[in-house]
């Protein structure tokens, strides 16, 4: 976010330029570097998720699908959410799919929020949430969670909210810290919310992404909850499809109905044969969701222990793609954003600055962010490059 003003951009989206997201991954193409820098996998989904896709392409299902997403795929999400958390939503009713979990949480703020409205947001936070929040002509008011363990300060949090308040956004896993946030957290969430009778959007993409025999809680298993929760999900970091873009909401009706209307006028539907590859995925057995899990905590550890040879301090994740590291042992000007800016050159690497997950710029000025998402091999090969730069 810069402090230039764009001509012609509504005041609403002022400071909101080009994502650092597509930035950081341009410069990784252009220089060649390793690009640890936006979470996606280098390596494809299971056969069975892409092979429906194909057949589904083969089968002639090009065209619309329906507005709430396909059948078959809504079916899918509420097993899903039957079993793993045991909550019951009917697929026709209290299931919505989206283009990707960014369109949910989009809708799901247009669709909830009025102008001076506020939302109570964990930061770090992902981007689009406060963009989303402007566009929606609300304000973001800011809990921040700090290292080494991001640990949810529920006495913060009670403060944040004011009459005004309509919504708590929450990020389990959290993205990009990686805390899982424990039951007892949520529960103080939850309890907040039933006393100031708020709605929360629990945004919980990297559910099945959890290390250490943790355990994800999905927000809406709690007492008194699942009537005022819309639970956001997709299939993107689940089955490694993120271009893909098939993302879902759970809610009860009366909370999907502003989601369905503001998300028919922003891109009315997504494509119909991932619909039914992500259906597909939703359906595999607990094996493959144990061995995802497994074989990212694997990377999580080999790209934790090449940062720290490479001297920095590293804030070891419980979940998600993604570890932050505090560079002022590598750099002591603590300046993320040059950092991360001049790596490609220095190192052929590329990251993200955590300085653009902050209102609080201070906060997040001196940490970086990696993505472990990738083969073992180019994990290996970015941090030898940074334990080279730290020579």
């Amino acid at each position: 976010m810069g402090s230039a003003r764009v001509p012609h951009l509504t005041a609403k989206l002022q400071g909101f330029g080009t994502t650092i997201f597509a930035e950081m991954s341009a410069l990784a193409t252009a220089k060649g570097a390793v690009n640890l820098g936006q979470g996606f996998p280098d390596y494809d989904g299971p056969a069975e998720v892409l092979n429906a896709a194909k057949a589904a392409i083969d089968g002639g299902m090009n065209q619309y699908p329906p507005g709430p997403g396909l059948p078959v795929l809504r079916q899918a999400i509420a097993e899903h959410q039957k079993r793993f958390y045991n909550l019951d939503y009917h697929p026709d009713t209290e299931v919505f799919v989206t283009v990707g979990c960014t369109e949910a949480l989009a809708a799901a703020i247009i669709g909830l929020c009025d102008t001076g409205d506020e939302v109570v947001v964990l930061e770090p936070s992902y981007d689009s949430y406060t963009a989303a929040i402007s566009m929606a002509g609300a304000v973001p008011k800011f809990v921040t969670l700090r290292p080494p363990h991001y640990d949810l300060d529920l006495d913060a949090l009670r403060k944040a909210i004011t009459p005004k308040t309509r919504l708590l956004l929450i990020n389990t896993p959290h993205n990009p810290t990686g805390k899982v946030l424990t039951r007892a957290e949520l529960q103080g969430i939850a309890d907040l919310a039933i006393e100031h009778d708020l709605l929360v959007v629990s945004d919980e993409v990297y559910e099945h992404l959890v290390f250490d025999g943790v355990k994800h809680v999905c927000m809406a298993e709690l007492p008194g909850m699942r009537e005022r929760t819309l639970v956001l999900s997709s299939g993107g970091k689940s089955f490694n499809t993120t271009g893909w873009k098939v993302g879902w909401v759970c809610a009860p009706s009366e909370l999907i109905a502003p989601v369905r209307t503001a998300k028919q006028f922003l891109t009315y539907v997504s494509g119909g044969p991932f619909q039914v590859g992500i259906a597909t995925g939703l359906r595999l057995p607990d094996s493959y969701f144990d061995e995802i899990a497994a074989d990212l905590q694997s990377k999580r550890d080999r790209i934790c222990s090449g940062l720290e040879e490479a001297g920095f301090l590293t804030y070891k994740p419980t979940g998600t793609y993604f570890v932050t590291v505090d560079i002022r042992s590598v750099r002591p000007d603590g300046d993320g954003f040059a950092f991360c800016r001049e790596l490609p050159d220095l190192c052929g690497v590329v990251a993200i600055p955590n300085v653009v997950f902050y209102a609080n710029k201070d906060e997040g000025r001196h940490m970086v962010r990696f993505a472990f998402c990738k083969r073992h091999e180019v994990i290996d090969d970015a941090t030898a490059r940074l334990k080279a730069l730290s020579r």
